[in-house]
């Protein structure tokens, strides 16, 4: 029998600016050599059609995050982590846009 993958955090915000906020984290059935910590997550923030900041770990491409135009490597420590520098990283973003 082949385990599947598990949804543990899939949220989504619409923000009053038209903003999203949109964070999905599974539980995969086994550890890889690109996943060592066991999870695939895709963390965005943006409007649809425009990524402005992204956290992800695409097959290929490891663990890594987006800031506009930018790519660049992410080091993993703890999915708890990943989300607060995740957040981090939106609120920056908020109050830049905000002047």
């Amino acid at each position: 029998m082949r385990r599947q993958a598990i949804l543990l955090q899939n949220r989504r915000l619409d923000l009053a600016n038209g903003m999203i906020v949109q964070i999905r984290i599974w539980k995969l059935p086994h550890q890889t050599d690109e996943r060592p910590h066991g999870l695939k997550y895709s963390l965005f923030y943006g409007r649809k059609g425009e990524r402005i900041i992204g956290y992800d770990n695409e097959t290929g491409k490891g663990d890594h995050r987006h800031y506009r135009d930018r790519e660049e490597s992410y080091a993993f420590v703890t999915m708890e982590q990943l989300v607060a520098d995740f957040w981090n990283d939106v609120k920056k973003e908020i109050k830049h846009e905000r002047g």
